[in-house]
């Protein structure tokens, strides 16, 4: 990838450091949104399609994977 991801991760992830950051902003460019664990900024990314990303948000967002 030639641009630089701009990396966030969410408001809610305060609980202690296991969280991921995403970086959206090369989605227009690539179709990717680069996903990495907060905690190892120099570990590996891995590269989801724009579409798998979006579906798993949704999911996350309808509750589909609540375990409890």
């Amino acid at each position: 990838m030639t641009s630089e991801p701009r990396w966030f991760k969410s408001s809610y992830s305060n609980n202690g450091g296991d969280c991921v950051e995403v970086a959206a902003n090369l989605v227009a460019d690539f179709g990717v949104v680069p996903v990495r664990d907060s905690k190892v900024v120099s570990g590996p990314v891995l590269a989801l399609p724009a579409g798998a990303f979006a579906s798993f948000v949704s999911g996350v967002r309808s509750g589909e994977f609540d375990t409890a």
